[in-house]
Order: structure tokens, then sequence, then C-alpha cells
């Protein structure tokens, strides 16, 4: 047996050197930095049987037999799998794995410096700080910069209210550091439509968990953070209607996935003071360049308590080592017919 292994994305891959495969079977492995064109995707994995990718998307046309006729396994290397096509893969019968928690230390602190970063104005104040002339020495003081639209000054840890939304492993973690900083964790439940309501079709609760519905922890929390997956149930899961409920001096933080937040919604919030800042990793598109790309990054957005980082909070030396060891043990155990990270 021979395997023809393709890595698509070595920028984000911190691939393993070898691969121990039962006896009797060999590989060949081939990597590529970038895979820039649907063109040179179809051309790089058309005798693969092993893809491993991280952000590029595999839809049904590339995971058909026509481009891909020899293709088993589809190694994600992350923890979503939102741009693997998981129902063409079904219905060819390939197997898609994921290689979870190896990003959840770096994540977790992302996600509390984003909010150190909305919440102190960060970014912002050291732009001030530099200005010459300095608006700082003219008028003694930056602070109405930090201010509530009530004038009120910023909250400290201890008087914050952390709404967890996404509570695996990554949103356990930030709890945990949540409340070591001093604040009270909310856990959030699922949303539910008024549909699934009516219908009386309810998610199960965790009894493990103290969860309080997802309406109420937008309304008490002062803090909000999205760890959870991105899928057709989540996409715009904070839009117009949230907001609105959410406190003016509410902090979201996402480090979830992009779409999860509409962009655009979350601008106007910020613009009528119905929250207080956001702070992302992640963008509805990425890369993300200019207005063309997201509101977040155009005129309408200037001025306003919006941070961003560009999809790299799971960035970090534990990261790679944990991504690389997964992804070997992964693939490893599908060839030796002991499968695990098994999504599909």
């Amino acid at each position: 047996m021979h395997h023809e292994i393709v890595a698509l994305e070595r920028i984000h891959q911190p691939l393993p050197e070898t691969f121990d495969f039962p006896a009797g079977t060999t590989y060949t492995l081939t990597t590529h930095d970038t895979t820039p064109t649907r063109e040179l995707l179809h051309a790089r994995i058309r005798h693969a049987t092993i893809i491993v990718v991280t952000t590029l998307k595999l839809d049904a046309e590339t995971l058909s037999a026509d481009v891909t006729p020899t293709l088993k396994l589809v190694a994600v290397m992350a923890t979503g799998t939102d741009p693997v096509d998981l129902e063409a893969c079904k219905k060819r019968g390939l197997r898609v794995t994921n290689t979870p928690a190896a990003n959840l230390d770096a994540v977790s602190e992302h996600a509390i410096s984003l909010y150190f970063a909305a919440r102190r104005r960060i970014a912002f104040m050291d732009g001030l700080t530099r200005q010459v002339p300095s608006e700082w020495k003219k008028n003694g003081s930056l602070n109405k910069y930090m201010r509530f639209a009530d004038g009120k000054p910023p909250l400290t840890c201890r008087d914050e209210v952390m709404g967890i939304v996404g509570y695996g492993g990554l949103g356990k973690r930030i709890a945990t550091l949540g409340r070591a900083l001093g604040m009270e964790v909310l856990i959030a439940a699922r949303k539910t439509s008024s549909e699934t309501a009516l219908n009386g079709v309810l998610p199960a609760p965790d009894p493990s968990e103290a969860r309080l519905p997802f309406e109420e922890v937008l309304r008490r929390s002062t803090v909000v953070v999205l760890s959870l997956p991105r899928n057709p149930q989540t996409m715009n899961l904070l839009s117009t209607a949230e907001f609105a409920q959410m406190s003016p001096y509410a902090i979201l933080v996402n480090i979830a996935r992009g779409g999860i937040v509409d962009e655009a919604a979350v601008v106007e919030a910020l613009k009528d003071g119905q929250i207080a800042g956001y702070a992302t990793d992640v963008f509805a598109k990425e890369p993300a360049e200019g207005a063309g790309d997201t509101p977040l990054l155009g005129d309408e957005a200037k001025g306003l308590n919006i941070t961003m980082t560009p999809h790299l909070a799971w960035f970090a030396q534990r990261t790679l080592k944990n991504l690389g060891q997964i992804l070997k043990n992964t693939i490893e155990a599908w060839a030796g017919g002991k499968e695990i990270n098994v999504i599909v």
C-alpha cells in the first residue's frame, strides 16, 4: 500500500518529518507553502490519497472522484473543519479528521488579551500617546477616551461578568482564566429559535454544567466571549437583535470563527452605543483587506472601539508542537486501522 500525502498550506502546518506506517505501507509527502488558486489546488491533489489542509476551502467539486479519484483521508490541521464540505465527504465515504485541543493555551490567552486591549483601549491610547503635537500635553489627560458613553470610567476584572458562548475545551479554559482574574462567569445554553421553541424541541441540557439561557447571558454580561464552531446554526448568531439586548458596557470578544458575528451590525451597535467594544481575531472573509472585505475596516468603523488581529490567536510554540504531534498520531492511527479524532 502506498499513500500520496499532499500538504497544501505549509505556512500554517508544522508537519512531521516522518510518519510511522504499518509494515508494507509506504508514502510520499509533498508540501506546498500556499495553494493560491483553484486550478493549482486541483492539480496538486489529483493523485493524493491523503490531503493535509488548514484553511483552504475544499468544496464538493474538489472532493469529487473526478478531481480526486484516489482520495481517502482529509486531515484538517485545526480544530474547526468548516472549510471542508463534510456532506460531500460523507456521500463519497471519505474520512475527515481534525487536530483538537492543540491551541487551547494560546487561544484562551489571546481571548483575554483582546478583552484587555478593548476594555483599556490599548491600541487607540498608544496612537494618542505617540501624537505630535500632543493632545495629552495640551489637555493634561486623555482619560475621556477611555470613558463609556455615560462618562463612567472602565470596569476592572472584579466588576466584570464574563459570558461564554461555546463551552467546549476552549470555553472551559477561558472560564478558568476569567475566574482567576476575579470575574463572575456565566455559561450560555444554546440559542434556540422561536420556531424550535414552539415545536417543543429544545437541546438537551448538560447536567454537569449550570447553564443559563442565551438571552440572559447576553443581558447580564459585560464581557461576552465566543468560542463555538461555525456552522449553519451559528452564522450571524449575534446581530442587530442580540446587540440590542446587551449592556452598553459590554465588550464582545470573538476568537471563534468569522461569520458568527454580523460585522455590519456590530459596527452599527458600536456607533449607537449599544455595546462598548468589539475585539476579534476572525473575519467573515479572510484574509481581509479594506472595506471591500469587511465593514470593520471601512470608514464607518474609524474611531470606534474595535480591536483586530489577523487570525493568529492560535500561534505559539506550544501550539505548533501540539499540532504536529496530533497530526502525526491521527494519520498513523488511520493508516493502522485505529482511527482517532474523526469528524466524518
